[in-house]
């Protein structure tokens, strides 16, 4: 019997139930569409907090490493070479300085505002990029399309980087305050997260806590488009290379690896510069003493220090952005298997 019009009715658990106008017995029967209708909403959520999880079990791995970043990129700010004193030789010798003369938990400083800025920021930005990536976006023919997922990576970096700046901002500070005798630009006197984040909110108002933003944009969705970008090519190759079983978590690892390499390549130069927009000394209404915005410092640190300038600390890049960009992006792809049949 034919239905002219579409139907509801609910099931034994009280799902609302949908059916169209169609002939039963035919592939788009009745009987085949009568199908519960489930709220995408808990998903999206799942989305969203899983890849802050992922990002947050990889920060309490490298944040030492991110705390190394940060003084070798503040090491002899706008001076030439030869002209500063070096605290920091390397990555191996600033760890053993920080660690003597700040002790082991000085190799943790701003941990917290660190988490809180993996999950926000990572969040926010790896969740934008599943929810594009499942509805089929990026893909051109059932082949990953380069173009496609390089804008995915780019706008979903743009949401990260606002939504989690404040909290960058407070890390850069605590990252960058230590003990006298191997400081390296300004010290803020923060006694912690929440502290700092009251302290710039009282003297600058909400735009304070956003100060910097300039910089986190550009940093975030270049290392965003890259990432991610060479992430999914790179995952595909080592498919179709059937170097590893589809479902493998090698494969994940593997693209991982190499899409780290890409994005301390493409990120370190707006890194030096977002560092350092952060964690300039301010006058009284908020404004940069040192850097107008995200152009002058690119020119200014150019111009001073060359191009070796902005790729200052490349090594501690390294070692901090390459083990983050495996793990999280490894964790992040098992735990979307994990919760992939709760769906």
């Amino acid at each position: 019997m034919r239905e002219d019009l579409a139907r509801f009715s609910y099931g034994r658990g009280g799902e609302r139930l949908v059916a169209t106008a169609c002939d039963e017995g035919q592939p788009g029967s009745l009987k085949n569409l009568l199908k519960p209708r489930r709220n995408p909403t808990p998903c999206l959520i799942m989305d969203f907090i899983l890849s802050g999880v992922a990002a947050c079990g990889a920060c309490l791995v490298t944040n030492p490493l991110e705390v190394v970043k940060t003084r070798m990129q503040l090491q002899g700010e706008l001076k030439s070479r030869g002209t500063y004193q070096i605290y920091y030789r390397n990555v191996f010798h600033a760890f053993y300085t920080i660690a003597k003369v700040d002790g082991l938990a000085g190799l943790q400083k701003g941990l917290v505002p660190g988490l809180w800025y993996q999950f926000f920021m990572n969040g926010v930005r790896l969740g934008s990029y599943a929810i594009i990536e499942s509805s089929g976006y990026i893909h051109t023919d059932g082949r990953v399309s380069a173009p496609k997922t390089i804008i995915a990576g780019a706008t979903a970096g743009v949401a990260g980087a606002v939504m989690g700046s404040p909290v960058y901002l407070v890390k850069t500070h605590l990252q960058s305050q230590s003990t006298a005798s191997i400081a390296v630009g300004h010290q803020y006197k923060h006694q912690g997260m929440s502290h700092a984040l009251v302290a710039i909110y009282r003297e600058h108002g909400i735009q304070g806590l956003w100060r910097g933003a300039s910089a986190a944009v550009p940093r975030v969705s270049v290392g965003s488009a890259s990432q991610l970008s060479t992430f999914s090519a790179a995952k595909e190759l080592v498919v179709d290379l059937q170097v590893f079983p589809k479902d493998s978590w090698l494969v994940a690892l593997s693209a991982g690896m190499i899409s780290s390499v890409a994005v301390v390549l493409a990120m370190t130069p707006f890194d030096v510069v977002s560092t350092r927009l952060y964690n300039q000394r301010v006058d009284q209404r908020g404004k940069g003493l040192l850097y107008k915005g995200f152009t002058d410092c690119f020119s200014k640190t150019l111009k001073k220090e060359g191009l070796t300038g902005l790729y200052k600390g490349l090594g501690a890049s390294y070692f901090r952005i390459g083990p983050h960009t495996i793990l999280s992006l490894f964790f992040w792809d098992e735990l979307r298997k994990l919760y992939k049949p709760f769906r």
